[in-house]
């Protein structure tokens, strides 16, 4: 039985005192939930004084990128043993503004997805189609495209450690949002593709969010489809309430 996972990607916001502020509200509205796994992905500076604040608490840390190598000559770059170091379990990959914005390829998504993975955390791994690419019929190409040069050679062990995030690119921070019915349909082809390449029983296994717009009102009907495992939210994890609510539709 996979776990539902709802992670929240607080992108480039919040200082640490507002970062602080955030989680200890989260804190309150949450606690209790045991059914589902809670993730909040803060920016780097405030990693650590997020991670001190949820200590014995149903939350967990995730980072929002990593580089694929453990240390050495890479300025700005933060490597996943550091991150672990801090207390990070899950690190988001390839998120649709990291290819945009600086040119992340699915070869890169591939070395930082398996050094993730070697060194114990969690990737997220972010999949998703441009609108123009879905109003020319290549969704499912470009799913596919991304799948395989992110994740196809990885071995059935590694596998199980990923969490797939189909997040159309027309839907972030635009608060246009896939139907249900749209969103479930690429979460069944990426299932499919999983089956395919890995057998149907750790297909089975993989937790696969859906994100792009994810708020309070839509969130019970894309978490109530046969496919969708959970959520990466942006712009509404930002507001301690407006996750929790959230969070609570997937109950």
């Amino acid at each position: 039985m996979r776990k539902t996972i709802i992670a929240g990607n607080w992108k480039m916001n919040k200082l640490i005192s507002e970062a602080k502020v955030l989680v200890q509200e989260l804190k309150e509205l949450v606690s209790g939930i045991t059914e589902i796994e809670i993730v909040v992905c803060p920016v780097y500076t405030s990693l650590y004084v997020v991670s001190q604040e949820i200590k014995g608490s149903n939350i967990k840390l995730g980072a929002q990128d990593c580089f694929w190598e453990e240390s050495g000559a890479y300025t700005g770059e933060v490597s996943p043993v550091m991150l672990k170091d801090v207390g990070v379990e899950f690190v988001v990959l390839g998120h649709s503004e990291r290819r945009q914005y600086f040119c992340e390829t699915d070869e890169w998504v591939n070395k930082k997805t398996k050094k993730a993975i070697e060194i114990g955390l969690r990737p997220i791994v972010c999949v998703g189609e441009k609108l123009e690419e879905r109003e020319a019929g290549k969704t499912f190409s470009i799913i596919e495209k991304q799948l395989e040069g992110g994740l196809g050679n990885l071995s059935p062990e590694e596998i199980k450690k990923v969490v797939i995030a189909y997040e159309p690119v027309w839907a972030i921070g635009t608060g246009k949002t896939a139907t249900p019915e749209q969103a479930q349909e690429v979460h069944k082809f990426i299932r499919n593709w999983l089956s395919e390449k890995f057998g149907d029983e750790i297909a089975e296994g993989i937790t696969i969010q859906y994100g792009g717009s994810v708020k309070p009102g839509n969130a019970k009907d894309l978490l109530s489809q046969k496919d969708i495992d959970g959520a990466l939210v942006g712009g509404a994890s930002l507001k301690a309430q407006d996750f929790a609510q959230i969070i609570k539709a997937g109950l």
